[in-house]
Order: C-alpha cells, then structure tokens, then sequence
C-alpha cells in the first residue's frame, strides 16, 4: 500500500497564501511510478480534482477554478508533492486531499491511495 500524509492547512484572509504538502511512502513504493492529485470538497459540494502531476516526467494538469493561482509541484528526494495557492478566495474554503494513482495520466482516471484531509479555511 501507499501512505500518505498532508499538511499545511490553516486560516487566512483573502489574498492570502498557503502551501500545502503531501509525503508519500510506502515499502515498495516507486515514487516515479505514480500521478499524485490534490483533490477538494467544499461544504455541500462533491469532491474535485483541482490540480494533479505525473511523477515520471512531471507533466501537471490543473482545474479551470485554480489555474493561475495555485501550482503543484514535487521533490523527488522527498517523495512529496507540493500545492502553492495563491490570491485565495473565500471560494477557496475546503477539505482538501492528496490521492495517488500508479500510473494514472492527469486528469486521474481513477483513485487508488487517498491521504488524510487538511483544512483550508479563507476568511474575507
């Protein structure tokens, strides 16, 4: 199985900025071998994929609602993947996963590990 752990929630004002991180793990885990997703799920909504990247070539795919503003990335070397969002908005307010998928495109076309949820609150 993968393993993985988010982080770096919180609660900022409009405008603000948070980055969020994702390490991935696993005893035959090959990080290269995986898409990592960050997905969302705002009150009363379904879940989205908002941003996702192919670890193998580091391709990225990301939502009309975030593109501009958030950016995903990875480091290897961790085995962690990376969301910078930026100029967020009160629209932005969500439960926010990582899911991995072995050799997944993105878009994901399916789920296969999904991480623990973090808390995105932004304030107006």
């Amino acid at each position: 199985e993968v393993q993985l752990q988010a982080s770096g929630g919180g609660l900022v004002q409009t405008g603000g900025s948070l980055r969020l991180s994702c390490v991935a793990s696993g005893s035959r885990f090959i990080f290269d071998d995986y898409a990592i997703a960050w997905f969302r799920q705002a009150p009363g909504k379904e879940r989205e994929e908002i941003s996702c990247i192919v670890n193998t070539d580091g391709s990225t795919a990301s939502a009309d609602s975030v593109k501009g503003r958030f950016t995903i990335s990875k480091d290897s070397a961790k085995n962690t993947i990376y969301l910078q969002m930026n100029s967020l908005m009160p629209e932005d307010t969500a439960v926010y996963f990582c899911a991995a998928a072995w050799g997944s495109p993105c878009p994901f076309d399916e789920v296969e590990y999904w991480g623990q949820g973090t808390q995105v609150t932004v304030s107006s």
